[in-house]
């Protein structure tokens, strides 16, 4: 595997390196010696699988607030996402900026995504399926979120997504503390 680091501290795309016969390939999608090496979590506790029917279909900002806060690694598995992330740790220097890429059934690329981030995607095709690990397991007391059309963030997206929960369309706008950011502070 390869770490690519982006621009947020602590998050990565990571590209996996193929081992190709004439039978196709054998790649290692997680390796704890190598993510440990890399600085990133190793324990992951659940493996979360969504399908996504249309095009343009977003599900996101979520994130969990200690001591539920996970990292996640993220993979398209069919089809084609558009994945973001937003760094919501109070005293991170990049606070508050976001990154996204396409994550594509061709290009095989993941998001590690760190605990102290909000993350969501944008189906870029119909019958798109993600598989994604994550470091805890799902807390409802802990879970929060925002819109993906915050005004306080100005989350790009490459289309306008054209279904959303209403439970991820109704989040409040962001307030530090409602949304119990100060809880995300030392991540």
């Amino acid at each position: 595997m390869k770490f690519h680091p982006t621009p947020l501290g602590g998050a990565f795309l990571i590209e996996l390196e193929p081992r190709r016969d004439e039978r196709g390939f054998l790649a290692r999608s997680f390796c704890a010696e190598e993510f440990a090496a890399a600085g990133l979590d190793t324990e992951f506790v659940q493996a979360n699988n969504s399908y996504s029917e249309h095009a343009g279909t977003l599900r996101g900002m979520h994130y969990q607030l200690p001591p539920s806060a996970e990292s996640k690694l993220v993979r398209t598995i069919h089809g084609a996402i558009y994945d973001q992330i937003l760094d919501l740790r109070p005293d991170s220097p990049t606070f508050g900026q976001s990154f996204g890429a396409e994550l594509t059934m061709e290009n095989r690329l993941m998001m590690y995504v760190p605990r102290g981030f909000a993350h969501g995607l944008l189906t870029l095709r119909s019958q798109t399926e993600v598989l994604y690990l994550v470091s805890a397991a799902y807390a409802p007391q802990q879970e929060r979120g925002l819109r993906h059309d915050d005004p306080r963030f100005g989350l790009k997206w490459p289309e306008p997504p054209r279904q959303v929960s209403p439970k991820d369309a109704s989040w409040p706008d962001f307030d530090l503390d409602l949304h119990g950011v100060e809880q995300l502070r030392g991540l």
